[in-house]
């Protein structure tokens, strides 16, 4: 519990970094003789808190996503970025803009989630018609999935001259976060809270279906709740903010190594760490290139895939 205190207590100076540092120079002292109107504090409530609290909220989110993911399947190199969950809510969102252009932004998520959901059920109906003898060959799978559903969105992108919106939604980034568009992000964070409330049964139902069947649980309504929430997750992510490569596979596996595999004990510290990880980020990408921004998506790719290959080595060393 001290260490978890820990944590939160510099996530919470990692956000409270973050309302200061950007173009518009706002320091405490200018806040506290500002007015309501004034530019420091209009900049602050518009858009330095909703892009604070989006990063926060999808960081937690999507690196919980990533670890009901890996509980489903039982594969500790997967996550909606290398299971095709996000390429098949991205083909979900583009669909939603050609064919309902007029639907407001609630509707398209639902949509982008209901792709997702058909998206990672393919994905776990190809893993149980294919023999798996590698534990990488699961993630392997899901990246080819990606890569197919990713070509038949770039390809229908390309036909309606939609190429540019579609790699802006790929390319995570929370510059364009202002007050009003955030809000779905808080969904999210509900489906966060409702994989902590069945958190029991998930880590259960990573024990494989007969184990959990023995034990009274229905495997399959279990599985579709987790579904449902990685769908949900990845499509209010992916239609706020974009695409964040490797968030939920590093968080669960870090966590995993400090406090177990019990889905109860997890939960906390990938909410805290996922929300860390993402705010340090996007802190280093806002002042490598000062006053320019790299993208989240850049920083916690490169920072993402080095954990990766770590954690893989670390696996094969020992198997």
């Amino acid at each position: 519990m001290r260490m978890l205190s820990l944590a939160i207590a510099v996530t919470i100076a990692l956000a409270i970094v973050s309302l200061f540092i950007g173009v518009s120079n706002i320091s405490l002292p200018g806040l506290l003789s500002a007015s309501p109107e004034d530019r420091p504090m209009q900049v602050l409530l518009i858009s330095r808190i909703p892009r604070t609290l989006a990063i926060i909220l999808s960081g937690s989110a999507m690196a919980v996503a990533g670890l009901v993911m890996q509980m489903i399947v039982r594969n500790r190199f997967v996550e909606p970025s290398t299971a095709g969950t996000t390429e098949s809510a991205g083909l979900g969102f583009l669909v939603a803009t050609l064919v309902v252009p007029g639907w407001p932004l609630m509707g398209k998520m639902l949509i982008a989630a209901g792709f997702a959901l058909a998206g990672t059920a393919l994905f776990l109906r190809i893993l149980r018609a294919v023999p798996l003898r590698d534990v990488m060959l699961v993630p392997l799978v899901g990246i080819m999935l990606g890569g197919i559903v990713g070509a038949v969105a770039s390809f229908i992108a390309y036909r309606f001259e939609l190429l540019p919106s579609l790699l802006a939604w790929n390319m995570g980034d929370f510059s364009g976060i202002l007050r009003g568009r955030y809000e779905l992000l808080w969904i999210g964070f509900g489906c966060a809270i409702l994989a902590y409330i069945a958190a029991d049964r998930f880590t259960v139902a990573g024990m494989g279906r007969d184990f959990t069947t023995n034990l009274g649980l229905n495997y399959q309504r279990v599985m579709v709740l987790g579904l449902v929430i990685v769908s949900l997750v990845s499509a209010t992510v992916l239609v706020t903010a974009g695409s964040i490569p490797f968030l939920g596979l590093i968080i669960p596996n870090l966590v995993s190594l400090m406090v177990g595999d019990n889905m109860r004990r997890t939960v906390p510290w990938v909410v805290v760490m996922g929300a860390g990880f993402v705010l340090a980020c996007d802190i280093l990408g806002r002042i490598i290139r000062f006053p320019y921004e790299i993208p989240i998506s850049v920083v916690v790719g490169v920072i993402g895939s080095a954990v990766f290959l770590y954690l893989l080595l670390r696996t094969r060393r020992h198997a």
